[in-house]
């Protein structure tokens, strides 16, 4: 049913008239014109013409608790009338972001106390590289500050963002990053593993590059690894078993800190509160956000580890860093009402124990076996699945991408709401999904696959 309130032509004119969207080609968009997203509700999203979709993306990554929670917009208005806002300068602070760190702090992996706020990941992630750089200093080595990365790693789209990420086409668009920041392969093994190479010895040697690096530099240069547990933005990319222990055991050995990178996987997608405990990670830093507030307010939390913050307490001094809107009091509020009603609906527990293993089942059973895929892989209530010409080889159809996009428009114009990677179709839907919602997902997906597999025959 068509929403009377909202015009869409209008709206598209406007839109084309005045608003720059991110990462969009603004000629494209504005030929085509914006679909118009008005209203949400559960698990499903409506267009101005009145078009149900599912939501398989949580918006992006965050909204973990789905649409329509009056609870979040009840606290939301509370906090606004008793204290819309105040700063956390000056010596002062507002109840709720002291609570929220406290909470968080609960939940967080056992070496993690401290909590600062910024309003998105990409936020916390510069404030993550200074506070790094910024121990090493006060640890009296201020020559140790190069961070290794990795290729194709999303860390965000600010300046320090994008240079710790690891995206060429953002980084050419940069036109400097910052410097001392060294990226090493990803551990994409459908990708880059050799033939007859066992997942195991791929994680390990994946895992090896970062020791490279760090002798290629000098230990006494290096200052941290940064990595996402799981590569989202990159393509759902799940590193094999192998990868994080060798990894951490790098780390220790040349006294390197290790950053993780958890604004997707944070509070609750991979079926634990933080995908540091899926994969066994201890980290110094662990940048979150998105989920936070499942999207209903714009929050982000550096978690920081007892080394750093103990140093940065006793021998640091001012720290001259921060943002007007840090620990915002409505944001923090949001979030902490978001948290609790995750405990109280158990959403954890169930994608660990229910939904996310038969995610895992039904992409196996359903998906795995069209003949455009390659590959599907999934942990919690995150999947990937490789859009391939031939699965015997592995190759692609061209140009790079195509394949994909094709199966995402279709599964968009069929009512699901799902993203293209280059050749890989990602999803990470709300965590309030149930195994029903799964099989529908699963019913349009297919649908779309089918479509674009008959569009695509004649290339094969």
């Amino acid at each position: 049913m068509t929403n009377h309130k909202y015009k869409l032509q209008e709206l598209q004119q406007l839109d084309a008239a005045h608003y720059l969207h991110p990462f969009t080609d603004h000629k494209e968009l504005r030929n085509a014109g914006s679909r118009m997203i008005v209203r949400g509700e559960g698990p499903f999203i409506y267009d101005s013409e009145g078009t149900e979709i599912l939501d398989a993306m949580a918006g992006l990554w965050c909204v973990n608790i789905g649409y329509g929670r009056d609870e979040l917009a009840d606290v939301a208005a509370e906090q606004m009338r008793e204290m819309p806002y105040y700063n956390s300068f000056f010596k002062c602070a507002t109840p709720s972001p002291v609570q929220l760190s406290a909470k968080i702090a609960e939940i967080a992996p056992p070496n993690i106390e401290q909590v600062f706020f910024g309003s998105s990941g990409s936020e916390s992630n510069d404030t993550a590289l200074r506070l790094v750089r910024h121990y090493w200093a006060l640890e009296g080595k201020p020559e140790k500050n190069i961070i290794i990365s990795r290729q194709n790693a999303y860390h965000g789209s600010t300046v320090a963002g994008a240079s710790l990420g690891g995206m060429s086409h953002m980084h050419k668009q940069l036109g400097g990053a910052v410097p001392n920041i060294v990226h090493v392969m990803a551990p994409y093994a459908y990708e880059l593993a050799e033939p007859g190479e066992s997942d195991e010895a791929f994680g390990l040697r994946a895992a090896r590059t970062i020791e490279d690096a760090i002798l290629a530099a000098g230990a006494d240069k290096v200052a941290a690894f940064i990595g996402e547990p799981i590569m989202g933005a990159g393509g759902v990319k799940i590193p094999p078993a192998s990868y994080w222990p060798e990894v951490q055991r790098i780390c220790k050995k040349y006294d390197i800190l290790l950053m993780l990178d958890e604004v997707i996987t944070g509070y609750g997608r991979t079926g634990e509160w933080f995908a540091a405990t899926t994969f066994g990670i201890e980290a110094d830093t662990i940048t979150t956000a998105k989920a936070l507030t499942s999207g209903y307010q714009p929050l982000s939390a550096l978690l920081v580890g007892e080394r750093i913050a103990k140093t940065l307490v006793e021998k640091g001094g001012e720290f001259y860093h921060g943002y007007t809107y840090s620990g915002h009091p409505v944001c923090c509020a949001v979030g902490l009402k978001n948290i609790e009603i995750i405990e109280e609906e158990g959403l954890v527990d169930r994608v660990r124990n229910d939904t996310g293993p038969y995610l895992a089942e039904q992409l196996a059973k359903r998906i795995a076996v069209h003949p455009l895929v390659g590959e599907t892989r999934s942990v919690g209530l995150m999947g990937g699945i490789e859009i391939v010409k031939d699965k015997a080889d592995r190759s692609r159809f061209q140009p790079g991408g195509s394949a994909a996009t094709k199966v995402r428009d279709h599964a968009i114009a069929n009512g699901l709401m799902i993203r293209a990677t280059d050749d890989t179709l990602i999803m990470s839907p709300p965590l309030i999904w149930t195994r029903e919602t799964i099989d529908l997902a699963f019913d349009r997906l297919l649908v779309a696959l089918d479509l674009a597999e008959a569009e695509l025959a004649s290339q094969r």
